[in-house]
């Protein structure tokens, strides 16, 4: 669902230009006009926002998609600056990050780790990413974000499960403009500078330079750690250092043109770097004394699970609570201290079109990007673990071609896709220094060769029939095929060496294991959308998504499927200045890849749910209490749980303080063995359980009120806050897996001239509630880990912003 934002009107004037976007975040705020994508409201009436959900512009209560819009001033409000803050924004969309890479989580559908395919599917200008870091790329001078919920997989394709994001940027236009805003955050030293001018070359034909740079101190301090002995190694000593910190820059050249007719074009190139130490995981060991899980599993919030196996204990930590023991702002890294990543990306975008008539229009979408991470990363196990990149590069390609238009009424679209992902990376698990007098000599745990090569084709199409002047019936179809081939290479085992090792060294890995999965698909939807007037749509709908399958450390697994249904309501009323949007939908999933960390040794595994059933609703809605007060409220409910999953878990086994994945040491010999009478490996099924990142209520309330001046100035005052119950970083639902119900509010003070200046102060995030973003368990050799990270803290603020 989604709502056309607005504009208070009447006495404040300068409001005219403003709007209170209110998408179902709950952000309502005053926030800048969406330029082009905007129609000026009369006096009392709900500004108008248009918006590509769907590939052409529409008005967004026109759309019968649960979508939130949100525009340049309230992403720099709420402190916008890559798909991280996505929630800020969008709190049905829940956001986790691993040492920079980020998944999405929308209706309880999230994204795979390791390289996997994203369950959201994300677009800038129409150029398609793919994986966790490539949705982590620096966004800067946009001109409004796209937030869809629910499958789209007849427009948007395979990997849409859960929904879209499109980033929308800020274009050349037929006059010079230029804009400017400075942001210092008190509590960490934060600054973000963002400007763009575009300027008008001839009739028709404009350029556009945008740019941004970003520093800011960590969230979270280190103490330091002196130089000894740790866990058998030997390692350097550290000073006091904070991880979770940022800086960044980059640029944009962009050209648009509209001279030649009924050919136009758009071009862009554009370049940024990021460096970074990642949030370093707060681990707690479980050898210690205070944390092992004693005699026979006896130790609160442990538990046996196994019984057949006689050998030894295995032990599973799901009822304890250790994170309640970690100050989330000050805690021990591991003695290697704190990673330092450095990311470079290379990006260019093109789309042509030539209008025919306006029964058809051909257009040309495409996009290249190239991506090098270069970092030293912290592992998430305490005390002397290091993960080591030495080489990672992702380059992908996207194309497509599209004829679209209007035939007597009927509305069509049909086109091709083309999308290509090369990956290449040799990566390890690095103890350090274990040989005296010597540097850059150390214990590998793993190291492993990852390259991988995945094309996507698909042909699509979709119509809108009018049946009546209210009702039409909308139905789409879109075939994909992928192959995806993989060359994959280990340790031959645990080396003692130099951390940095060319790919070709003898003796360094196994033979190669040749990885390749391959699947068509069919997806379609069907639809009806009846326009009861004017101002209400209701809408109902069918329609299939497609997640393809791939490889992870220890083989394939397949496809996900979904089958989903949905009915809305959208509707404007009280002459134009209240709105309210509802939605219900209910999923049928089958092979949902659900993902987890089982061993450091092999990286994360995908299994295939049997089943998953989701569904809920979505109420949202927003109100002028005066001409110059507007309330944005939301309430929505999701139960997302496992029909039926097979998978494996981490296992303490005592006596011998070992971790592990099904046996454990003295019952290697039963490995393999699903005879219920005789000890050996048993996959649990966590049919019931939770999925991960799915609270069931998400309740958001925002107010905004405009003090007109007699000068022609304005003060806003702005206050939001949203509310999520309880819910489960993984699907295993352990207790520490558990972020216990909160709250998070904002609040800003924004003073704005008539000539287009505005300073504001802000305070995010008053409670200071550094939530649970990542929590697992894991079990590999000697150890035995909890890892936890945690969201932004409280953050003080000033943004001064100009436009020309």
């Amino acid at each position: 669902m989604a709502f056309r934002s607005t504009a208070f009107r009447g006495t404040a004037s300068r409001r005219s230009q403003h709007l209170l976007l209110v998408g179902a975040c709950g952000l309502a705020s005053s926030v800048a006009s969406l330029a082009q994508d905007s129609t000026p409201a009369q006096d009392g009436l709900l500004e108008e926002v248009i918006v590509t959900a769907q590939m052409r512009a529409q008005d967004i209560q026109d759309v019968p998609i649960a979508i939130t819009v949100i525009n340049p001033e309230d992403l720099a409000r709420a402190g916008f600056n890559d798909a991280n803050d996505l929630s800020k924004i969008a709190p049905n969309a829940i956001i986790t990050q691993d040492q920079g890479e980020v998944s999405i989580t929308i209706r309880g559908i999230g994204d795979l780790s390791d390289g996997g395919d994203t369950s959201v599917t994300a677009n800038i200008d129409g150029e398609y990413l793919n994986g966790g870091r490539a949705l982590a790329a620096a966004l800067f001078d946009l001109e409004r974000v796209e937030v869809l919920r629910g499958p789209q997989g007849t427009l948007y394709g395979r990997n849409s499960t859960a929904g879209a994001v499109n980033y929308i940027m800020r274009k050349p236009g037929d006059t010079f403009d230029a804009n400017m805003a400075v942001s210092y955050g008190v509590d960490y030293s934060s600054v973000r500078a963002d400007g763009g001018v575009s300027i008008p070359l001839t009739d028709g034909v404009g350029i556009r330079v945008a740019g941004f740079y970003e520093d800011r101190d960590g969230y979270v301090e280190h103490p330091g750690l002196a130089a000894g002995n740790y866990g058998g190694f030997n390692f350097p000593g550290y000073e006091a250092f904070e991880s979770d910190d940022n800086e960044g820059f980059g640029g944009r050249f962009s050209l648009r043109g509209t001279n030649l007719g009924a050919f136009t074009y758009y071009l862009a190139a554009e370049y940024s770097e990021r460096e970074f130490t990642p949030q370093v995981f707060a681990a707690i060991d479980t050898h210690q004394p205070e944390f092992t899980p004693g005699a026979n599993c006896a130790a609160p919030g442990w538990e046996a699970t196994a019984p057949l196996i006689t050998t030894d204990t295995l032990c599973i930590p799901s009822g304890t609570r250790y994170q309640d023991t970690l100050n989330r702002e000050n805690y021990a890294a591991p003695a290697n201290g704190g990673g330092r990543q450095f990311w470079e990306t290379y990006a260019y975008r093109a789309r042509f079109d030539y209008e025919f008539s306006p029964a058809a229009t051909l257009s040309y979408i495409g996009g290249y990007r190239y991506f090098e991470v270069d970092p030293k990363s912290t592992g998430s196990l305490p005390v002397v673990y290091a993960n080591v990149v030495e080489q990672n590069e992702t380059t992908t390609q996207s194309h497509e071609i599209r004829l679209a238009g209007d035939v007597n009424g009927i509305i069509y679209q049909v086109g091709g896709f083309l999308f290509k992902q090369s990956i290449d990376q040799l990566a390890g698990f690095y103890l350090g220094d274990i040989t005296p007098g010597t540097q850059n000599f150390g214990f590998f745990i793993n190291y492993n060769l990852r390259d991988s090569d995945n094309e996507s084709k698909s042909a699509f199409g979709q119509v809108e029939v009018p049946i009546t002047d209210q009702l039409t019936a909308v139905g789409g179809v879109r075939y994909t095929s992928n192959e995806n081939d993989g060359y994959w290479r280990d340790r031959a085992a645990f080396l003692v060496g130099p951390e940095t090792r060319p790919r070709d060294t003898p003796g360094i890995f196994t033979d190669p294991l040749l990885l390749h999965s391959s699947e068509e698909k069919t997806t379609w939807l069907a639809g009806l959308n009846y326009k009861l007037d004017p101002d209400t749509l209701i809408y109902g709908k069918v329609s299939t998504g497609f997640k393809g399958g791939g490889f992870d450390a220890v083989g394939t697994y397949g496809p996900e499927t979904n089958t989903a249904y949905e009915t809305g309501l959208k509707k404007v009323f009280a002459d134009g200045k209240n709105i309210f949007n509802a939605a219900a939908f209910y999923y049928d999933y089958k092979g949902l890849q659900v993902d987890v960390l089982l061993s450091s040794a092999e990286g994360g595994r995908v299994f295939n749910a049997g089943a998953a059933t989701i569904w809920g609703f979505e109420l949202e809605g927003v109100f002028e209490l005066t001409e110059n007060d507007r309330v944005n409220a939301s309430l929505n409910y999701l139960n997302a749980e496992l029909d039926e999953l097979e998978a494996l878990y981490n296992v303490y086994c005592v006596p011998v303080s070992e971790g592990g994945v099904g046996p454990c040491a003295g019952d290697e010999a039963a490995v393999g063995d699903l005879d219920p009478n005789t000890p050996g490996v048993q996959s649990p099924n966590f049919a019931g359980n939770k999925l991960g990142n799915s609270p069931e209520w998400i309740a958001t309330l925002g107010y905004d009120h405009v003090f007109p001046l007699s000068s022609g100035n304005t003060i806003t005052f702005h206050a939001d806050i949203a509310y999520k119950s309880e819910f489960f970083t993984e699907f295993y639902n352990y207790e520490d897996h558990k972020q216990d119900a909160y709250t998070q509010s904002n609040a800003s003070i924004d003073f704005e001239t008539d000539n287009g200046l505005t300073v504001s102060a802000y305070v995010r995030n008053i409670e200071d509630k550094r939530y649970l973003t990542n929590g697992y368990f894991l079990a590999a050799g000697p150890d035995d880990i909890w890892n936890f990270q945690f969201g932004n803290p409280r953050q003080f603020g000033v943004r001064f912003s100009k436009d020309w």
